[in-house]
């Protein structure tokens, strides 16, 4: 027999036009602090104010009609939070290009500008070609084997480009470009793939040891060679902040696949005795160390005067901050990529800072938030695995530039200068929209009130 259903959809709201709103309004916001870094320093409002500005904002709503066309379900928050944050950086990139006596024509926003300008191309073109996220599981070990090479080209010889004792870039020509940045998506995916198809392996039961259940030791493997690989990035790169990032990845996955705490235990375990060898063996690792614990003690001011001096700008911002072109967040090294949190924190504040710290905390939310709605456990797990990269990510660079832990050398991203930090978050985005747009996309259902319709009779003979 075959019973004769009828077949509805429920169809949610898409969003789009609260989206397009909020994108209006985190446009009219970086427009309002750029007319404010510019009256504090010239005394006027520019008159091709609404050029530069306008380049965002053109951008911003290239995306969001692609969206409409491409991607219709998709998260309404996230295009206007990274819009927010994307214009928050370039405000104070030119914030600081006008302290340091560049025009607009040649400073580092207008540079800015351009490199999110190929990022969100980049994204747009992802977010058209993937139609679903799933086609990505089918390049697992491709992804992996693409994220290994891109850790290693900054060791090849011509290419490979050292930047302040780190090897992690690599230079052609003129260009220079960080592929770690590339390979944290590709390590998302293949520990996507790769957990999906060994998290029943992986939370077998094993002995239990002070209330937690650890994994039997051949299982240990994984987690063992994902160790290892962040430990050789630490040793022959001398790149903390990657080294943190990848296995901080991986164990985080590792424990959503499996839902056991005994990984995480674990993880930290190894990361603690990684870093202990690693300290001992590598004077700038004791350096980063000290600067960490007493930075204004009589070795730390001579050797860390850049976290000295981003501390006190901190400071000087107190609750509300001295003002968006007020401030002197000149003095600190590097204050338009590694410690743009703090040149921030100065003329924005305390209230400022919080604010973009809870930008991120959204945007990290609408990841998860995305990856519970999935039905499929590879897009749970990437989708996780992405939010993850973001949130480890500012943490890293937060919490190194605070003193919470010591100072790496990752970005902040959306926000610090950087053509590679760009591309690959833009293109992080873009892959989140196309799972958040599968996830909130409705499913066919049955309609309750066809459950009594009659049944029709179906002769086998």
């Amino acid at each position: 027999m075959r019973s004769l259903k009828t077949i509805t959809t429920i169809a949610p709201k898409r969003g789009r036009n609260v989206e397009l709103l909020l994108v209006a309004l985190a446009i009219g916001v970086v427009v309002l602090a750029y007319i404010n870094v510019e009256v504090a320093a010239n005394g006027s409002v520019p008159p091709d104010l609404l050029a530069h500005t306008g380049m965002l904002a053109a951008i911003a709503l290239v995306f969001h009609v692609v969206l409409r066309w491409r991607a219709s379900y998709a998260d309404p928050l996230v295009l206007p939070i990274l819009t927010l944050l994307n214009g928050i950086g370039l405000v104070m990139i030119h914030r600081l290009d006008l302290a340091a006596g560049r025009d607009f024509s040649e400073g580092y926003a207008l540079k800015q500008l351009q490199w999110t300008a190929l990022g969100v191309a980049l994204a747009l073109t992802v977010l058209v070609a993937l139609r679903d996220h799933r086609v990505l599981r089918r390049y697992t070990y491709t992804a992996g084997l693409l994220g290994l090479v891109l850790l290693l080209l900054p060791l090849l010889p011509i290419i490979g480009h050292d930047v302040y004792g780190a090897n992690i870039w690599i230079k052609i020509g003129p260009f220079t470009f960080q592929p770690a940045e590339v390979a944290k998506i590709c390590f998302a995916v293949f520990f996507a793939g790769y957990l999906v198809q060994t998290r029943d392996v992986l939370a077998l039961a094993g002995r239990k040891v002070l209330g937690l259940t650890l994994p039997r030791g051949r299982d240990l493997g994984p987690i063992l060679v994902a160790w290892v690989a962040s430990v050789l990035v630490l040793v022959l790169e001398t790149d903390l902040g990657t080294s943190l990032l990848l296995f901080g990845l991986f164990v985080s996955m590792l424990y959503v696949a499996t839902e056991r705490v005994s990984w995480i235990a674990i993880g930290l375990s190894l990361a603690a005795f990684g870093a202990f060898v690693a300290y001992r063996l590598f004077p700038h690792l004791q350096t980063r160390v000290l600067c960490w614990v007493d930075p204004f003690s009589e070795e730390g001011t001579r050797q860390c005067g850049q976290l000295v001096s981003g501390l006190m700008g901190l400071s000087a911002g107190g609750l509300l901050g001295t003002g968006l072109g007020r401030g002197r967040p000149w003095s600190t090294p590097l204050p338009e990529t590694d410690f743009i949190f703090n040149s921030l924190g100065e003329e924005l504040g305390l209230v400022g800072i919080m604010a973009i710290i809870a930008l991120y905390a959204i945007l990290v939310e609408r990841g998860l938030r995305s990856a519970i709605g999935l039905r499929d456990g590879f897009g749970k797990l990437l989708a996780t695995g992405l939010a993850f990269t973001v949130a480890l990510q500012v943490f890293v660079v937060v919490g190194g530039v605070t003193r919470v832990i010591p100072l790496t050398g990752l970005t902040l991203p959306f926000v610090a200068y950087g053509g590679s930090s760009l591309l690959a978050n833009w293109t992080l985005a873009a892959i989140l929209l196309r799972i958040s747009d599968h996830a909130r996309r409705p499913e066919p259902e049955l309609d309750p009130a066809s459950m009594d319709a009659p049944t029709e009779v179906v002769s086998t003979r």
